[in-house]
């Protein structure tokens, strides 16, 4: 089930910001993150804030359907435009994720991006991105999605091999990710983006072989390789306890990564992420790079996390309980934190290290220098950028990034 979300202070009713988070917002870029917490079917490894219709049926009634949903969003959007005041950016960059968004008719994501674009505007060159699942889509679709402004999309391929969507409880067919990059360019998405998981049980360095071979021979413009993580809780995390299938180690993790960043990068794919490969600059997820470098971003869906001007807050998590608060006129606000300069001092360690560019040396304290010494010692970081005084980590650092950054925070 999906993950509990932190504690914090409560958010007020009218979901009001403390005047220092709007302070010189002017000179930060302004995101939006909409969650859609739909699904067909739960996969086994997912602990993501997503519900399928048995897991709402009694418990949200009407307020928790799909059917309404663009509209409950939009409620929340225009919240946004009342506590951002007069607020004069535009929005930079839309994504649309979930849960599986294209559950939604084209016609509602297209009416939630249109809200965005009523009452903020969107930056001439915005980044519109979704989130689609393969068999959820179809050319009619994709044409509608671009039609109505998305210029962006994202599919969950994860892997090639069948026995592995198996395991991971996937329902796509494999081959229909791959057809749904010719049909994305089809319908005019410059942009494309496949996403894969590597290290399920019972996957072999053939069958990621094969995976990584089927994404790149689809043409994308954009990979995104994650490790699989497995969540206490999930379906997956109880058949591995139960013996039922074995547990990938890290080493085997680290493998996969390296055959990876190979693969990948013979066929012209340069990292800027730990996890993200690209074909050109304008090819980067911009969203993404924004959450990275500390933007300021609002997300708007149950249990979806926001963050304006070093005030964080998230939403509660049912879809019930979400659009109960809005049609009462109330924050679905669950909770908040003020972060501290020190907070975000070390945030932005955490984060910028995993960009191929670094973080700057001076953003560290004492120790934090101490450690970055030690590893460029250690072949952990590149001694160019590290010469012009950034941290920025090797292909070795990228494997033991994790541990590369518990030091550097120091």
């Amino acid at each position: 089930m999906p993950s509990v979300l932190p504690d914090g202070e409560p958010v007020p009713d009218d979901g009001r910001l403390p005047a220092s988070a709007l302070h010189g917002a002017g000179e930060r870029p302004l995101a939006f993150y909409l969650h859609v917490p739909y699904c067909a079917t739960r996969c086994g490894y997912c602990d993501f804030n997503t519900y399928t219709a048995t897991e709402l049926r009694g418990s949200g009634g009407v307020l928790a359907s799909r059917d309404n949903y663009a509209e409950t969003l939009a409620d929340e959007v225009r919240l946004a435009r009342k506590v951002l005041g007069d607020d004069p950016r535009a929005v930079r960059t839309v994504f649309v994720g979930g849960g599986t968004p294209t559950l939604l008719a084209a016609d509602d994501l297209v009416r939630m991006l249109d809200v965005v674009r009523q009452e903020f505007s969107l930056a001439e060159d915005a980044e519109i991105t979704t989130e689609a699942n393969p068999e959820s889509v179809d050319p009619a679709y994709l044409a509608a999605l671009r039609a109505g402004g998305f210029n962006r999309i994202s599919f969950g391929m994860q892997s090639a091999r069948q026995h592995v969507l198996k395991v991971l409880d996937r329902t796509h067919t494999p081959g229909r990710p791959e057809a749904c990059v010719a049909e994305a360019r089809a319908a005019g998405f410059e942009h494309v983006n496949l996403d894969l998981i590597y290290g399920t049980p019972g996957e072999s360095d053939e069958d990621w072989r094969a995976t990584l071979d089927a994404a790149i021979g689809a043409g994308p413009d954009h990979v995104s390789a994650y490790a699989l993580i497995v969540e206490e809780g999930t379906q997956l995390a109880r058949r591995i306890r139960r013996g039922e299938v074995p547990m990938t180690d890290d080493d085997v993790h680290a493998d996969r990564y390296l055959i990876a960043d190979e693969l990948l990068g013979a066929a012209g794919y340069d990292w800027y992420e730990v996890s993200n490969w690209a074909t050109t600059e304008a090819a980067r997820c911009l969203h993404n790079e924004l959450y990275w470098r500390g933007a300021d971003w609002w997300g708007a869906g149950p249990g979806a996390h926001s963050h304006v001007g070093g005030v964080r807050w998230w939403n509660v998590k049912h879809p019930g309980a979400y659009a109960a608060a809005l049609a009462e006129g109330r924050s679905p606000g669950a909770g908040r934190e003020l972060l501290s300069e020190e907070d975000r001092r070390v945030e932005r360690v955490l984060l910028e290290l995993r960009l191929r560019e670094g973080v700057p040396l001076d953003l560290l304290r004492e120790a934090g220098r101490a450690a970055a010494a030690r590893a460029l010692a250690d072949g952990l970081l590149d001694p160019g950028p590290y010469a012009e005084g950034r941290a920025a980590l090797t292909l070795r650092g990228r494997l033991l990034a994790d541990a590369v950054v518990r030091d550097l925070v120091d």
